[in-house]
């Protein structure tokens, strides 16, 4: 999805709940990578590896000048020999995870026993839990920072995270603004209009 596309779509959700969310879980993504010096991993549940997300946060590193934001995609299942190192990281990696590091999770389906003990390990190991998720009561609960795709077929689990990756590469997170009311637009236009003009001297 283009900067052009991710616009629309933000112009589309302008006034709902969907936009300022996507935007205050990237911008805990990005305070808890960046002013670390970087360490995110993203991992997925068995049946599903967030290529997507990966692809598109190591372009908003690069595009935003944000190397922090480039991450270390875990992985179930790593096929044997032949394997680019970038793709050859396995579960152990989350075993491994020291304090100061960020492991974000991005699980459409039921995460998994494994997944979530591994997940809880991380998480007293110091890591930053965050969670992209349909909400699994047991993920949520376990992440420090958590975000559930809405069950509408219009806003799924992968165009959030493009929302999501988008708003990570922003140098700065525009606050969402507040929704005004038609009476309050039109009191503030009748103020305008029954003000008289200064006195010029």
């Amino acid at each position: 999805m283009d900067a052009v596309r991710v616009a629309m779509l933000r112009d589309v959700l302008a006034g709902t709940e969907w936009l300022g969310a996507t935007r205050r879980f990237a911008g805990t993504l990005r305070s808890s990578v960046v002013p670390r010096g970087g360490g995110l991993l993203l991992v997925g549940t068995e049946e599903y590896e967030p290529w997507h997300l990966a692809a598109h946060l190591v372009d908003e590193a690069a595009w935003s000048g944000t190397p922090e934001l480039a991450p270390t995609l875990v992985r179930h299942r790593v096929p044997p020999g032949g394997t680019a190192a970038h793709l050859a990281v396995g579960l152990a990696r989350i075993e491994a995870v020291r304090r100061g590091e960020t492991l974000l999770v991005v699980a459409p389906g039921a995460p998994g026993e494994g997944l979530l003990e591994r997940v809880h390990g991380a998480r007293r190991a110091g890591a930053t839990v965050l969670a992209l998720s349909a909400g699994d009561t047991e993920l949520t609960s376990l992440a420090h920072e958590s975000l559930t795709a809405p069950t509408d077929p219009e806003l799924s689990l992968d165009t959030v995270q493009h929302l999501v990756s988008a708003a990570a590469g922003e140098a700065s997170l525009p606050a969402p603004r507040a929704p005004h009311r038609l009476r309050d637009r039109l009191s503030r236009l009748a103020d305008r209009l029954t003000t008289p003009p200064p006195t010029r001297w």
